[in-house]
């Protein structure tokens, strides 16, 4: 029982590739990828950091509260 050897993979990976298609997983590799870092760049834009000096040297403190839905 344990863990996939090696031969588990492969046949894994000849299943799916039979299914969709090496261009059709490559298509949703460049979309999964374009979106993380797209993602990692909207974070990095405006996103100030705890400890941080906004623009007239006050310092940014930052608390973090539940937030309840109704």
């Amino acid at each position: 029982m344990g863990s996939f050897s090696i031969w588990h993979w492969l046949i894994v990976l000849v299943v799916v590739l039979l299914i969709f298609g090496t261009k059709k997983l490559r298509n949703i590799g460049s979309d999964l990828g374009g979106a993380v870092k797209g993602f990692k760049e909207g974070v990095k834009e405006d996103a100030p950091k705890i400890g941080e000096k906004d623009e007239q040297g006050r310092t940014i403190d930052v608390e973090v509260k539940d937030k309840q839905q109704s």
